[in-house]
C-alpha cells in the first residue's frame, strides 16, 4: 500500500522530488557518544484549554524532545554561514571567514538553522558544506497553510580545524515551487563560537578534517587515529526511501528488491572490507503515507541526520605510506543500478606530533559469512520473515612516539523483521529491529556501544477511504568505557516516538477531517546526571511538555 497510497496522494507524502536533488553532498550530526541531535522551538504557540476536534489550517511549530546543545558561559562570537530562500534546485553559494574576538581554539561550536515555510510543500532533504566538508544534513517539516517556523541545533566542535580557515560554503534544500506546491523554504544558518577560558577548555578535536574526494584518500603520514563518518541516507522518492519494506521479486508487493529488505552500509579500503554498520530506518515527515503523524513532532533523527562512524585506525599504517588509497562506501542489498542512497563521507584524522611517519601493520581481518534469510508466506495476508546478520573484526598496531599501540575493532550488525500486507495493500504492517554492536579496544581501554533501532507500524485503508497509521519508533544506544575492569564512562540514550493518525484520502485538503495523537519521550542518562523530556500533541496542538530530571 505504501506506493499505491503515495500515488493517490500527490501532495501529502514523501514522494518523487521530496528528497531528490539535494545531491550526494550532505551532512552531519553528532558523534557517537550521545550528543543529542536537533531541537525545535518548544513554546511557539499558546496552548488552548482543549485541542480542536480535528486538524485545522494551522498547528504548533515543529518541536523535538531532544536537549539543546550544552553551551559554556564564556565569551561567544556569531557568524552567519548561510541565508537563502530555496525555490528550486539552485544551491546557495557563499564564503566563510573565521570569527574575530574568540580566539582560534574554542571550547564549543554550535550550528543553528532557523527556518520558516508556509502554504503547501513536500518535505525536502538538505545539506550544508564548508570547504567541501558536509557539516549538516537535514530534512524539512511540511508546512501549514498559515506557516510554521522551526530550528535545528547541533554541536559541530569536531570541525574546529576546518573552521579555523576561510572556505567556500554551499547549501542546498532542493525544492519545487509552482501553482500547487507554494512553500518557499526560508533558512538562516549561524555558527556560535565559545572561547576556551577557565574550566571551559579548548576541545580535543581532530587535527585534520578531510572530505572524501570520490574514492581517493591521502592521509598525513603521521596519522595515529582515523575515523570515517558517512551520512548514509535512503531517499529520492523511490522504494529505497522505504527500503525496510521491500520484498523479493517473487512476492506481490509494490516495492521490490531482489534480496529483500536487508541493508548494510559498508566501507572498504583498497577493496578490503574495513567497516560495517546498520543504517538507521529514518522516517521523513511525509513518511508512512501519513504526514499528520509528523506535523509537530518529527521522527527520530529526521531533522539532524547522524552519520555512521567507522574506526579505521587498524588501517592507519597502510594509509600512512604517502600514497593515494581507494576508499569506497556502498550499501549492501540495494539492487544493481537502483538510485536512492547518498553516502557523503568525511575523514577525521588525529596526528602524532612526535613522529614524522607512523608505521605499523594490519594483524587480523576476520569476516563472518553474511546471513540474509528471507521467507515469503503467501495468502490473503502475505507475510515476509527476514533475518540478516554480519560480523567483522579487524586488528592492527601502530609504532608511535609514545610506544606501540594495538587496536581491535569488532562490529556485529543484525536485522529481524516481519512484514505483513494484503494483496491490495490496504493493510501494510512492519515490525522490525536493527542492532549494531561495536567494541573498540586500544591501549587496554575498551569502548563498547550497543545500538538498537525499532519500528512497529501498521497502515490501513478502510471504509470511506479513511487511512489510519499507528506507528512506534525507537532509537537507543548504550555506551560504556572500561579499563582494567573499571568503568570509566557510560551513557544511555532512549528516544521513543509514538503516533496514531487518521484522515480521509483522495479528497481536497480541507475535507480530510484528520485527527491524530503523537508523542515523544527522550531520555539521556550518564554520570553527570539525566535529561528526560516528554511531548504530546493532539490534532496538532502541543498538550504536554514535561521534564522529569
Amino acid at each position: 500500500m505504501r506506493r499505491q497510497i503515495m500515488s493517490m496522494l500527490a501532495g501529502l507524502v514523501l514522494v518523487t522530488g521530496t528528497l531528490l536533488g539535494a545531491g550526494p553532498a550532505a551532512a552531519v550530526a553528532e558523534p557517537p557518544a550521545v550528543e543529542p541531535p536537533a531541537v525545535g522551538p518548544s513554546g511557539a504557540a499558546p496552548r488552548a484549554s482543549e485541542p480542536p476536534a480535528e486538524f485545522g489550517s494551522d498547528w504548533h511549530d515543529p518541536v523535538t524532545a531532544a536537549p539543546p546543545v550544552t553551551r559554556p558561559g564564556t565569551r561567544s562570537c556569531d557568524v552567519t554561514l548561510a541565508q537563502a530562500q530555496f525555490r528550486d534546485f539552485t544551491p546557495y553559494r557563499g564564503s566563510y571567514t573565521p570569527p574575530k574576538g574568540c580566539g582560534d581554539r574554542w571550547s564549543t561550536v554550535v550550528l543553528r538553522l532557523d527556518g520558516n515555510v508556509k502554504g503547501r510543500q513536500y518535505d525536502r532533504l538538505g545539506h550544508l558544506s564548508v570547504g567541501g566538508v558536509e557539516i549538516l544534513r537535514t530534512s524539512t517539516p511540511q508546512p501549514s497553510p498559515d506557516g510554521i517556523a522551526w530550528s535545528v541545533e547541533k554541536d559541530v566542535t569536531r570541525y574546529s580545524e576546518l573552521l579555523r580557515g576561510a572556505h567556500p560554503v554551499e547549501m542546498l534544500i532542493g525544492n519545487v515551487v509552482d501553482e500547487t506546491y507554494t512553500g518557499i523554504i526560508d533558512v538562516k544558518v549561524t555558527l556560535t563560537f565559545y572561547a576556551a577560558h577557565g574550566a571551559a577548555r579548548s576541545a580535543a578535536v581532530p587535527d585534520r578534517v578531510l572530505a572524501l574526494n570520490g574514492t581517493s584518500l591521502t592521509t598525513p603520514r603521521n596519522s595515529e587515529r582515523i575515523l570515517a563518518e558517512v551520512y548514509a541516507t535512503g531517499s529520492g522518492g523511490g522504494c529505497e526511501e522505504y527500503w525496510y519494506l521491500t520484498v523479493p521479486d517473487t512476492a506481490p508487493y509494490s516495492c521490490k528488491a531482489g534480496d529483500g529488505p536487508y541493508r548494510e552500509v559498508q566501507i572498504r579500503v583498497d577493496g578490503r572490507l574495513a567497516g560495517i554498520a546498520a543504517p538507521f530506518p529514518t522516517v521523513w515527515t511525509g513518511g508512512w503515507s501519513n504526514p499528520f503523524l509528523w506535523y509537530v513532532i518529527p521522527g527520530p533523527r529526521a531533522f539532524d541526520i547522524k552519520p555512521v562512524q567507522y574506526d579505521l585506525t587498524p588501517f592507519a599504517a597502510l594509509l600512512n605510506d604517502g600514497r593515494e588509497h581507494r576508499v569506497e562506501v556502498s550499501v549492501a542489498g540495494v539492487p544493481h543500478g537502483r538510485p536512492g542512497w547518498s553516502t557523503p563521507t568525511n575523514v577525521l584524522v588525529w596526528q602524532d606530533e612526535g613522529s614524522t611517519v607512523v608505521t605499523g601493520g594490519l594483524t587480523r581481518h576476520h569476516e563472518s559469512t553474511p546471513v540474509n534469510s528471507v521467507r515469503h508466506t503467501p495468502g490473503p495476508e502475505h507475510r515476509l520473515d527476514m533475518k540478516g546478520s554480519h560480523r567483522l573484526t579487524v586488528s592492527g598496531y601502530l609504532d608511535t612516539s609514545h610506544g606501540r599501540v594495538t587496536i581491535t575493532v569488532s562490529r556485529a550488525v543484525g536485522n529481524v523483521s516481519v512484514h505483513r500486507w494484503t494483496e491490495d495493500e490496504k493493510l501494510d504492517a512492519l515490525k522490525g529491529t536493527w542492532t549494531d554492536d561495536e567494541t573498540v579496544t586500544s591501549g587496554g581501554r575498551a569502548t563498547a556501544t550497543h545500538r538498537l533501532y525499532t519500528m512497529d507500524g501498521t497502515t490501513t485503508l478502510g471504509a470511506g477511504d479513511r487511512l489510519r497509521t499507528v506507528l512506534t519508533l525507537g532509537d537507543r544506544a548504550d555506551t560504556a568505557e572500561v579499563r582494567g575492569g573499571r568503568r570509566l564512562a557510560w551513557s544511555r540514550l532512549d528516544d521513543r516516538y509514538t503516533g496514531d493518525a487518521t484522515y480521509t484520502a483522495n479528497v481536497p485538503r480541507d475535507q480530510r477531517h484528520a485527527v491524530g495523537r503523537t508523542a515523544e519521550r527522550y531520555l539521556l542518562h550518564g554520570p553527570e546526571g539525566c535529561y528526560d523530556r516528554s511531548l504530546t500533541t493532539v490534532q496538532g496542538m502541543l498538550t504536554e511538555d514535561r521534564r522529569r530530571c
